[in-house]
């Protein structure tokens, strides 16, 4: 779709960063995309999910879903810009492993659903979604995600997936991990993070 031109929006946002991360899947990495420096941005939000409502746009879309917390943001811009309804995969109570669509959402028999979410890497949340969306009447057309990180080795079986960017970033198990080699502080972003803290592997 648009791999560059979102790529170098995400870089002059300051949301692609380089160091030495600890992903949600305990790999460490050089590179993590912090979506928020973008996401809080509306107006760059609205021009990313144009290039969602441009390529859905004739395939008869009744609801966009995205899952918590970033993929919320998405649905409802791209749900606004294609002129439908949209709904959201939240996580289920504590104690329990999944996502559900609650708050009284109710789906029409048969109805076109497009998922879409932030950064994609392993398709954890995606699956979380879709598991959710099989509980309910839907057709899901496509799942559509702003970065793509496996570079097109994650899939979602018959459902396709279409990435704005897609670019395979390197990660390591912790015991494999160069960075942690050269001494260099491990920082743990997002929601694993400890405001003002890093530490070292």
């Amino acid at each position: 779709m648009a791999n560059v031109d979102l790529l170098q929006q995400l870089e002059e946002s300051g949301a692609l960063k380089k160091g030495h991360f600890l992903y949600a899947s305990g790999k460490h990495g050089d590179t993590y995309v912090e979506k928020f420096n973008l996401l809080r941005n509306p107006q760059a939000t609205s021009e990313i999910c144009q290039h969602f409502a441009n390529r859905f746009r004739e395939e008869r879309i009744d609801v966009v879903v995205g899952p918590t917390t970033g993929g919320v943001l998405l649905a409802f811009e791209t749900a606004r810009q294609l002129g439908v309804s949209a709904a959201y995969a939240e996580r289920k109570g504590e104690g329990e492993s999944g996502r559900e669509i609650r708050r009284g959402t109710t789906f029409e028999p048969g109805a076109r659903v497009l998922v879409v979410d932030d950064i994609m890497t392993t398709g954890g949340s995606v699956r979380e979604t879709l598991a959710a969306l099989a509980e309910h009447p839907v057709e899901v057309v496509a799942v559509g995600v702003l970065v793509d990180r496996s570079a097109g080795a994650t899939t979602f079986g018959d459902v396709p997936l279409v990435a704005i960017a897609s670019r395979k970033f390197d990660a390591w198990e912790a015991e494999d991990c160069p960075l942690c080699a050269k001494g260099i502080p491990l920082e743990k972003p997002g929601t694993t993070a400890q405001p003002g803290t890093s530490t070292t592997s």
